[in-house]
């Protein structure tokens, strides 16, 4: 396949583009079926990539991170996700903890944490799904009460990504008598290894397998005062701050196990012959592939827009949301479009593109479920 994006690419984004797909090719794709497979969490894929600085991408230079730009920053995330998208998961979630803690944490807690989290040494995770706040975030539970220079906090949460895994954990939790939705909300920074922070199970998944997500129970969880990240009751002023950077890093998810499809399909169509040809020659293959190949590169191209105009400082919610909405969606059909055009062989696991299938679905669900996209589009016509 040509690849034509790089002619909208600065020299310095195809070089960080490029160095992105380097390890994501020769570290991490080289042993994803084996994640797949048995579960396991992406120990030395993660060291390597925290190594050239995979882990910080957006803190700048001078506090220890790689100073990329939001675009330079997802177009990484789509390569890590057509090496392995439960891999590129786990990078979106731990970077926008560490971008979230170099934005809005004190001195003292980025002096205390960063440089763990841009080595690896500390894996981050963020605590904000409960199992009654999905979609509806305001719906929360967990409490925090100051008890003189802690906090204590209890609640449940759930479907958090890299949570039996964090060095490190940022949850939102209630600071009044009674939870007033999302201006009772406040953030802190928990250390998972200290009471009260207890991984109550694993969960079990379609796909993303690398990618461990996990229940968490906060049993009397006692937490520092100086963990409290800014002031009480502006956590989800923060977390709209980060909205939009959240859903076009989860646009770029997709799009990087679509592109991986794609290629696979083609390669395959060409290779695999029937009557006397490759199927490609059949009409109706290629133009399978014609449409694969037409609603990819919209979403790759829509993807950077988005990333374009956040960096840029334009509001970009609605943006944002179409830029999750369509290459979700779009991701859905590629990937079931290629393993269909890989026939049976597609079905077994000793192809990628039944993983593929897998690992894609979820993007149509976290960060904002398909619905919720609509919602905030419609919302902002």
């Amino acid at each position: 396949m040509s690849d034509t994006s790089a002619a909208f690419l600065s020299e310095q984004e195809i070089m960080i583009r490029d160095a992105a797909r380097k390890v994501a090719q020769e570290v991490v794709a080289t042993t994803a079926a084996e994640r797949d497979r048995t579960g396991a969490w992406p120990h030395a894929e993660l060291k390597a990539v925290a190594e050239l600085g995979f882990l910080g991408m957006q803190v700048p230079e001078e506090a220890g991170g790689s100073g990329m730009s939001f675009p330079e920053y997802c177009l990484c995330i789509e390569e890590f996700a057509a090496a392995d998208a439960g891999f590129a998961t786990i990078l979106h979630v731990h970077n926008g903890m560490t971008d979230m803690l170099h934005r809005f944490g004190t001195q003292e807690q980025k002096q205390k944490y960063l440089a763990g989290m841009i080595s690896g040494e500390l894996i981050a995770a963020g605590l904000l799904t409960e199992p009654q706040a999905g979609s509806d975030t305001a719906a929360f539970r967990t409490s925090a009460r100051r008890e003189g220079d802690h906090y204590v906090l209890n609640g449940s949460k759930q479907f958090i990504s890299n949570g039996n895994e964090a060095g490190i954990a940022f949850a939102i939790a209630a600071t009044t008598d009674t939870p007033e939705g999302r201006k009772g909300a406040s953030m802190f920074i928990i250390d998972p290894r200290e009471p009260g922070y207890i991984v109550a199970r694993v969960e079990s998944k379609m796909g993303q397998r690398s990618a461990h997500v996990a229940a968490i129970q906060l049993d009397n969880c006692r937490v520092p005062v100086q963990n409290l990240l800014a002031e009480e009751g502006t956590a989800y002023k923060r977390l709209m701050a980060t909205l939009s950077e959240g859903r076009i890093g989860i646009a770029a998810v997709a799009v990087g196990a679509a592109r991986a499809a794609l290629e696979a399909a083609v390669k395959y169509a060409h290779e695999r012959e029937a009557y006397g040809a490759p199927i490609i020659k059949l009409q109706g293959v290629a133009f399978d592939l014609a449409d694969m190949a037409t609603q990819f590169e919209v979403a790759q191209h829509y993807m950077l827009h988005a990333a374009r105009l956040h960096c840029a400082g334009v509001p970009c919610a609605k943006e944002a949301s179409i830029a999750k909405l369509f290459a979700s969606e779009m991701a859905e059909k590629v990937c079931s479009d290629a393993l269909q055009i890989h026939g049976g062989y597609g079905y077994l696991n000793d192809f990628p593109v039944e993983r593929y299938c897998r690992d894609v679905r979820v993007t149509k669900i976290y960060e904002g479920t398909s619905h919720i996209q609509k919602v905030i589009i419609a919302r902002n016509l």
